[in-house]
């Protein structure tokens, strides 16, 4: 169990830790010259439950709360500090205050200094806390008078501290490393060493670790979890890691960064969350107003954009918070915001997206989204945020601390299904797979001279709106299972086939007879057709890719378009020429001269065949592929 003590400046909160552990958790030398608790401090004692309490003690200077910060997140119990003699202090106030934005329902309050107070001063000084404590989470907190001085009632504390630790249920250790570090520096022997909470997963000896946001990667050479060698630390556990590797020193690592295990390293600068707003501000919070951010141990100017309207005193709203740089952040971190002067808490909240959009980002729909987001259950996250829209798994588990092998279990728990790394509820992918067929047939109704709709148009048509390679994997799971045919870059039914309107099937009937006169093997260009029918040259081109697609002709060239019976009667001719000669080769010209097309067209026909497969070339000479000669037979 870690606890982490809270309290008004000189109310005797580092006093009580060494009664209660032996250790002075004041370390720096200017702390014991001023006597006040400049940084944080740790102690760690077996009070008789057989398991080792760390103690994380918090200077209480109103100057000092972002220290005080840093060392709250992650406690397992809060022990507020208040003495007989001031009773509730404003930093009493302010550090209660935080103690219940960070979500901490189990605390003790020590009633410090009583052996200055007689019985009517402590009743007194009692009946402040309890109405102070009064609508936060620790209200039902006790109450202990004890006197570092004396040794009264230490061991009455000490006793609830270990009833605690014993009723501390084991942090899971499902999920992958997340380490806060709170101080970094260089040990004689070892090299660099960081300090902080394990805050999720587990580390073990020469693992490899990211140091976030700056991507530095190390190795982890020793351990110490709760003041003691090991060979692993586990979620909940204080640490100690002594980390190598190229460019790892006490500078590259900083308070307010996060270990974590490589795959979990994505720093973001823009983050949706929920906000409560504290009673005490004077003004609703607008858009764009300035503050300092502290989630863990990291501090980070920041910018609020509410998104629903301003948040008013007293109330909760749904923000994104623009950070002036990258941190590293899980979904579900709980965090608390202080003005710029850092003269006064403002507010805290939690974690609900890690990449939210820069714009509409106050949209019904992203609005349904964060609050599907804010359930502390990943599957009921996922079967929420599933039904609403594709969610990339990848980045589900990795905003969520969680490992890949948690991937089959989510998928069955939230009843959703996979395409291509994105989930989609089971209904929600019946729906998109009915909208693809709807789709498709709308479109054919309305357009019967096309083969298909794009299948970029018909992405950006349904919805929910699957990413491109999702996308190209769902079609061809249709496909497979006979629901639509691929056709290029274009898709339709199975049944469905290209017809003409009336008005071009008109058209092709005065083209058509034009293709197969006396000069079938040279027809008119598109361009010699025009004036002969006196239509449209779009419409004719138009008209004659639409024959081209219902197999009545073949394109040969540019324009130049051949009716299918006479392209099969060219074919046989060049089977036959090539067969006249001894090896199989033949040239353009003995082609040439059995159509009367001329050179140029001889050619582009031949070329025609070359690019089907029917013949094969060498130079200027050709012959015919064993493998395709069958291709126009019937």
């Amino acid at each position: 169990m870690i606890v982490g003590t809270a309290g008004h400046i000189d109310h005797g909160k580092t006093a009580l830790v060494k009664a209660l552990t032996g250790t002075d958790a004041d370390r720096l030398a200017e702390e014991k010259a001023r006597g006040i608790t400049i940084d944080l401090g740790f102690a760690y004692a077996d009070l008789g439950s057989g398991a080792i309490t760390g103690f994380v003690d918090v200077p209480g200077h109103e100057r000092l709360i972002h220290t005080m910060l840093a060392g709250a997140g992650g406690i397992d119990l809060a022990l507020l500090v208040v003495a007989a003699d001031d009773g509730i202090m404003p930093q009493t106030r302010e550090h209660l205050a935080i103690l219940d934005l960070l979500g901490i329902e189990r605390g003790i309050v020590a009633l410090t200094k009583v052996d200055v107070a007689g019985p009517e001063r402590r009743a007194e000084v009692a009946a402040e806390i309890r109405t102070a404590l009064a609508g936060t989470g620790l209200s039902d907190a006790p109450v202990i008078a004890v006197s570092a001085l004396t040794g009264e009632g230490v061991e009455t504390l000490s006793q609830a501290l270990t009833a605690a630790e014993t009723e501390t249920a084991k942090r899971s250790d499902a999920g992958l490393l997340r380490f806060a570090v709170d101080r970094s520096f260089t040990l004689s022997g070892a090299g660099t060493v960081v300090t902080g909470m394990v805050l999720g997963g587990r580390v073990a000896l020469d693992d490899t670790v990211a140091v976030s946001p700056s991507g530095l990667t190390a190795r982890v050479r020793g351990i110490h979890a709760q003041n003691r060698k090991a060979v692993e630390g586990h979620a909940g556990q204080r640490c100690a890691l002594n980390l190598v590797g190229e460019r790892v020193s006490k500078d590259a690592i900083r308070r307010g960064d996060i270990i974590v295990a490589p795959s979990l390293h994505a720093p973001t600068d823009r983050i949706d969350a929920t906000l409560h707003i504290l009673v005490t501000e004077a003004k609703p919070v607008g858009t764009w107003f300035p503050v300092r951010l502290h989630s863990h141990a990291t501090e980070v100017g920041a910018r609020i954009v509410p998104l629903a309207g301003p948040v008013e005193p007293g109330a909760k709203g749904l923000v994104q918070l623009v950070l002036d740089r990258p941190i590293a952040a899980t979904i579900g971190d709980r965090f608390i915001l202080r003005d710029t002067s850092a003269s006064r808490t403002i507010g805290g909240g939690q974690f609900l997206d890690l990449r939210p959009p820069a714009r509409k980002r106050g949209t019904p729909e992203r609005l349904a989204f964060l609050a599907a987001s804010d359930q502390a259950d990943p599957a009921t996250a996922l079967a929420g945020l599933a039904a609403l829209a594709p969610i990339d798994l990848s980045a589900f588990l990795r905003d969520r601390g969680l490992g890949e092998d948690m991937r089959p279990r989510l998928l069955l728990a939230a009843g959703a299904e996979i395409v291509a790394d994105q989930a989609l509820s089971s209904a929600t992918l019946i729906a998109l797979r009915a909208s693809l067929v709807e789709t498709l047939a709308e479109f054919h109704a309305e357009n019967p001279d096309l083969a298909g709709i794009g299948r970029e148009k018909t992405r950006l048509l349904l919805k929910p709106r699957l990413p491109k390679i999702a996308f190209l994997a769902f079609l061809k799971t249709e496909a497979a299972a006979g629901h639509i045919v691929l056709d290029g870059a274009f898709l339709r039914l199975p049944g469905h086939e290209v017809r003409l309107t009336p008005a071009d099937e008109s058209l092709w009937q005065r083209i058509g007879p034009l293709l197969i006169d006396e000069n079938r093997f040279r027809p008119p260009r598109v361009r010699d057709l025009v004036p002969l029918l006196g239509a449209e040259e779009r419409d004719v081109r138009r008209v004659l890719k639409l024959a081209q697609k219902l197999g009545r002709v073949h394109q040969i060239a540019h324009d130049h378009f051949f009716d299918r019976a006479v392209v099969e009667e060219m074919a046989a001719i060049v089977i036959e020429v090539a067969a006249e000669t001894d090896d199989g080769w033949f040239a353009a010209p003995a082609f040439r001269d059995r159509v009367h097309n001329g050179r140029k067209v001889a050619i582009e026909i031949l070329d025609f065949f070359d690019r089907l497969g029917l013949t094969l070339r060498r130079g200027d000479l050709r012959r015919i592929n064993p493998h395709r000669s069958d291709l126009f037979t019937h």
